[in-house]
């Protein structure tokens, strides 16, 4: 799966789960600092990722992600 197919879904599960505009959201956007997301969204991200790319990704390196590109990268790993 091509990065940008994949940064169209994170953009997606984002805005889905923290309400955001997704033109709002840039590659760089940091998930607490510019969306706003607290403790108990940072893990909704997680567990929507997974639901959306079918992946089980590493609860502990995942929560460390802290921007869209992060993301990115680290669910190109997994698909």
């Amino acid at each position: 799966m091509e990065k940008t197919e994949i940064l169209t879904r994170v953009k997606e599960v984002v805005s889905s789960v923290l309400k955001v505009d997704s033109s709002e959201i840039t590659d760089d956007s940091n998930f607490i600092f510019d969306l706003g997301a607290d403790s108990m969204q940072s893990i909704e991200l997680v567990a929507g990722f997974e639901e959306e790319f079918d992946i089980e990704m590493d609860q502990d390196k995942a929560l460390e992600i802290q921007t869209i590109d992060d993301a990115v990268n680290f669910i190109s790993e997994y698909v």
